[in-house]
């Protein structure tokens, strides 16, 4: 599946919410809970994600030109943004990555359902992930 194609399944999956934001909230709460948890010795503050609220650790494998994600966090909420974030993201190649336009925030209502700092969160969880694609593609390049 391509990212987009990916996005659209996700929009089509919170569409079924009808835009209720305790459903929306409970259902990325839902998708926090079924990432599987970071091994503890990821979880150092090497690996935190600065910007956000609450902790998230994310770490990366990059194999046969493709970026992985691995990551948590010590809420579900925050858990569940960033599963999504990997849904999309882990397994692409850097290129794709930075390239990627993650309009499913918008279509899906993100902003109505998670606040200004959580926000903020998601955005440096996002600034984060495409970081470390531009890494490895300096690294490929070199």
């Amino acid at each position: 599946m391509s990212i987009n194609e990916i996005q659209d399944s996700i929009i089509d999956d919170f569409s079924i919410l009808g835009g209720d934001r305790e459903s929306t909230i409970f259902y990325i709460m839902e998708l926090g809970q079924q990432l599987p948890t970071l091994e503890a010795e990821y979880q150092i503050d090497e690996n935190l994600i600065k910007g956000c609220q609450s902790k998230v650790w994310l770490t990366t494998d990059f194999e046969g030109g493709k970026v992985t994600y691995k990551a948590d966090s010590n809420t579900d909420i925050t858990k569940g943004l960033i599963s999504l974030l990997i849904r999309i993201l882990s397994g692409r190649s850097p290129k794709e990555i930075m390239d990627a336009d993650l309009y499913f925030i918008d279509k899906i209502g993100m902003s109505g359902v998670i606040g200004s700092q959580r926000s903020n969160g998601f955005a440096a969880m996002i600034k984060q992930m495409k970081l470390y694609a531009l890494a490895y593609s300096a690294k490929q390049n070199a």
